[in-house]
């Protein structure tokens, strides 16, 4: 068990190394810069319109819910009568 480990730890060595060497490491800082950036620009919700956004989803997953349970009861029903 204590071998796997230290392959696991190679092998992220060995990827550590190859992306350094070939600049991938300068790019991902790069991108995870720009990311923050463009996050830093976005307009987050209020706790309240959270609140607010949330039970709209819910109340629609409720709502949807019924829906196709009483459309499979309907059509469960059709189908008995028809056999």
């Amino acid at each position: 068990m204590k071998y796997g480990m230290y392959i696991w730890i190679g092998l992220v060595a060995l990827a550590f190394v190859y992306m350094w060497r070939n600049g991938q490491l300068m790019r991902l800082r790069a991108y995870c810069e720009e990311t923050w950036e463009e996050l830093k620009k976005c307009a987050w919700p209020t706790w309240a319109e959270l609140k607010g956004s949330t039970m709209v989803v819910m109340v629609s997953m409720l709502l949807l819910g019924l829906f196709t349970v009483a459309v499979d009861i309907v059509f469960g029903l059709l189908m008995r009568l028809a056999t």
